[in-house]
């Protein structure tokens, strides 16, 4: 009986093909491995050979038709010979085998290992280390560069950026500490600027590349998918493992207004490779992301407008750190809109028109969105997880709702920071590997580098209010000896108690150094350090973390550098 020919289902999302052109005709004499014809998939175009020999019979599918994938397209047998039904061509074609078989033999070839990791961000890669560490197999497949947003797009950019931003303002600031500059202009040279960056960034990369092969794992470019029978598709390839560890990240938030999609309007993800300084720049929101960027562009010499949803800049953070950073920003030249909503936004020759609610209008040259960001659920592919506000929902120990998939790091939203990401891909891949252990997100510390820095761990103000019967402690820097000899006596650290048995918190500290001191505090907090012991812990003299001490002190109405105060 003739043998049917079918559209191949070359690779696993492959649903149905484009018959480009036929290489033969009807009553053409074939031979096995000989071209049949040309296909276009999604992915790419590819010739169909034939698996049996014999005369093609019949052409069932016409130049330029859709067909799904294992539909019959021609029959193959002897001159003369009729043709079945495409049911009993199927079941009889090439070699006798079932169409379950003749799929298979199409699937891209199929590697396997104990885990492989989907993303290489600090989630990811500190996953697929990890798990190799443990004796496992691992892959890891990455779409762009290892270490994710934070050392391609975000952390590390700025924090380079920022640098000059403190040199310059150094440079400002020089004749009040009596060095006296005769010629103090500077000019921002944005193309050596962005080369710096880049340098910093490519090193970082390598180094991570370096370590990921070190330690034996296999490092697949592409975007990889989770496919039904959780087998993971990246390109053309196909890999199972025992378990997978989904890492995808976070992408840029946009949001809905008209004008949005103006090619003036940046993202946190591209403005830090803009070789032209915008001489005004909107940044539309206020958090972690807008303020870095304010305090970055104003440094350079951009005129910035800062507008804020919510009432106060960074409402995340202690009301008391909103107030001063806004006093530093504005200081610095910063224009700050809070509670203003964007209504639209107008491109008009190079020109931007930002409308807000109340009439008023902020012209600017270019614009940073700026409101956060969301998960990159690329990768779940055709699994279907159970989700939470477009997150993927997870426990204590990375464990999604599919068994054997984990999800560590800013794709469950659970805390959007890549040093959290590291310790929840650490927990991943050690639970993948057979253990238990529980990632403890209690005492995760966030930071702004702005000048002066802000460093944060615990609970606000606001928030311990709600719970306990509390203790404020608070050293200004102006009190710090090394603060006040380094001209940074901008802003304090504070420090929340709760009375009963002087449990700290919360710490909140804008200053010199805070992204440092922050984690010192960080620290005694889940050793369950209480204030009482943290007071009488000697620190160096002069530094700027013996305000923290002090701070702690003054909780308990003991600080020797602070004038007496009642305890309420």
């Amino acid at each position: 009986m003739a043998k049917g020919v079918i559209m191949p289902k070359a690779g696993m999302a492959m649903e149905e093909g484009i018959i480009i052109k036929w290489l033969k005709k009807e009553g053409d004499s074939v031979k096995v491995g000989e071209p049949l014809l040309v296909i276009e998939t999604d992915k790419t175009s590819m010739e169909v050979e034939a698996e049996v020999s014999g005369v093609l019979l019949k052409i069932m599918k016409d130049e330029g038709e859709v067909v799904p994938v294992t539909e019959v397209i021609a029959y193959i047998g002897e001159a003369g010979e009729k043709v079945g039904t495409p049911e009993e061509a199927v079941k009889n074609s090439a070699k006798g085998k079932s169409t379950e078989e003749k799929i298979s033999e199409t699937m891209p070839e199929t590697e396997s290992y104990d885990v492989v990791v989907i993303g290489g961000g600090p989630a990811g890669y500190v996953a697929a280390i990890k798990a190799a560490q443990l004796g496992g197999k691992v892959a890891l497949i990455e779409k762009d560069n290892v270490g994710g947003t934070c050392l391609n797009r975000g952390c590390i950019p700025t924090k380079t950026y920022l640098k000059n931003a403190e040199i310059i303002h150094n440079i400002k600031n020089a004749n009040k500490r009596g060095i006296i500059l005769e010629n103090s202009t500077f000019i921002v040279d944005m193309h050596e600027t962005v080369k710096v960056k880049n340098n910093v960034v490519k090193t970082l990369t390598s180094g991570i590349v370096s370590l990921l092969k070190s330690n034996g794992v296999k490092i697949y470019t592409g975007t990889g998918y989770i496919m039904k029978d959780k087998s993971v598709k990246v390109g053309e390839e196909r890999l199972t493992a025992r378990k997978i560890i989904l890492a995808g990240g976070s992408k840029a938030n946009k949001i809905n207004i008209p004008g949005i999609e103006s090619s003036l309007v940046l993202t946190s993800d591209d403005i830090l490779d803009l070789k032209e300084l915008p001489k005004e720049l909107a940044i539309i929101g206020g958090g972690v992301i807008g303020v870095e960027m304010a305090m970055i562009f104003s440094a350079y010499g951009s005129k910035v407008t800062i507008i804020e949803l919510m009432d106060r800049i960074v409402p995340g953070m202690d009301s008391e750190i909103s107030k001063e950073l806004t006093k530093s920003l504005t200081k610095l030249g910063v224009k700050i809109m809070t509670s203003q909503k964007l209504e639209k936004i107008e491109e008009k020759g190079d020109r931007l028109y930002l409308y807000l609610d109340g009439n008023q209008v902020v012209e600017a040259e270019k614009a940073l969105l700026s409101i956060g960001r969301i998960p990159d659920i690329e990768g779940i592919g055709e699994i279907e997880f159970e989700m939470e506000k477009g997150k993927i929902k997870v426990n204590d120990k990375m464990e999604t709702s599919v068994e054997g998939i984990y999800a560590p790091g800013d794709i469950n939203g659970r805390m959007m920071l890549a040093h959290a990401a590291f310790n929840m891909g650490e927990t991943a891949a050690i639970n993948a590997m057979g253990g238990d252990t529980r990632a403890d997100l209690r005492y995760v510390p966030s930071c702004i580098y702005t000048m002066p820095e802000v460093g944060s761990v615990g609970l606000t103000e606001e928030e311990a209010r709600e719970k306990y019967d509390i203790s404020i402690g608070k050293f200004p820097f102006a009190a710090n000896g090394r603060a006040l000899a380094s001209g940074e006596s901008a802003g304090f650290i504070k420090v929340i108690i709760d009375k009963k048995y002087g449990e700290i918190l919360g710490v909140h500290i804008i200053g010199p150094g805070a992204a440092e001191i922050i984690n010192e505090a960080a620290a005694l907090m889940s050793a369950e350090i209480t204030a009482y012991e943290a007071a009488n812990i000697i620190h160096g003299h002069p530094t700027f973390s013996e305000a923290f001490m002090e701070a702690c002190a003054d909780s308990l109405g003991i600080c020797v550098h602070l004038p007496k105060k009642d305890i309420v």
